[in-house]
């Protein structure tokens, strides 16, 4: 059985990461300022479906290397934090410009909008470095079957970002007016994500569990 500890884990990662910009959200919120909710919506679903890739591809990969190269798992965990601590230095920094400040898009179909929100998770490596390096720290041999941890956690975090990218997409235009107006307010949420980021990192460099 997955325990808590590993469930508000994965949350607080899946939290960090999704609502730090990068290709997934940019792509969302362009379509939803540009062409209209329902555009981000469809966009979103192809976003979903890559996710469901990655989790597969992962845990099916994963599951057989952790349990017989154990040490995968320390290069994978520095790789990680290493990403988490960049993503958390690119927020941080000065000079950022808001991701609900896109430029114009072309009117687009759903096919495209859907196999273009696909394309962008399958090329965004954050879904990568989620899915190899972040979630399996959390999966722990002695709470039960390593592979349906994986694929539980990652439903978890499929579950965090789609929910909060979807809200994102409903308030997408009300939200570009809203920082725009408030600087202020951009520069906090940067800061906090940063700083939420920079912690995770060092947790995942300095923990010392191993999964398998």
């Amino acid at each position: 059985m997955i325990t808590l500890a590993s469930l508000l884990g994965v949350t607080a990662v899946a939290l960090g990461m999704v609502l730090t910009p990068g290709p997934n959200m940019m792509y969302l919120v362009s379509r939803s300022i540009t062409q209209g909710r329902r555009a981000g919506v469809v966009s979103l679903g192809g976003v979903a479906i890559g996710f469901l890739v990655y989790l597969t591809a992962a845990n099916l990969g994963l599951s057989v290397i952790f349990v017989h190269v154990p040490e995968a798992y320390q290069a994978l965990k520095l790789a990680g934090a290493a990403y988490l601590g960049w993503l958390a230095f690119k927020t941080l920094r000065p000079g950022g410009t808001s991701v609900f400040a896109p430029g114009d898009l072309p009117v687009d179909s759903s096919r495209r909008l859907f196999a273009m929100g696909l394309l962008t998770n399958l090329l965004n490596p954050k879904a990568a470095i989620m899915y190899l390096s972040l979630i399996p720290q959390f999966v722990r041999p002695d709470d039960g079957h390593v592979l349906a941890q994986g694929f539980l956690l990652g439903g978890v975090q499929i579950l965090v970002s789609l929910t909060v990218n979807l809200l994102i997409v409903s308030a997408a235009g009300t939200i570009a007016v809203f920082l725009a107006r408030r600087p202020g307010w951009l520069r906090m949420q940067r800061l906090v994500m940063g700083t939420v980021l920079g912690a995770l990192a060092v947790r995942l460099a300095t923990e010392r569990s191993r999964p398998a």
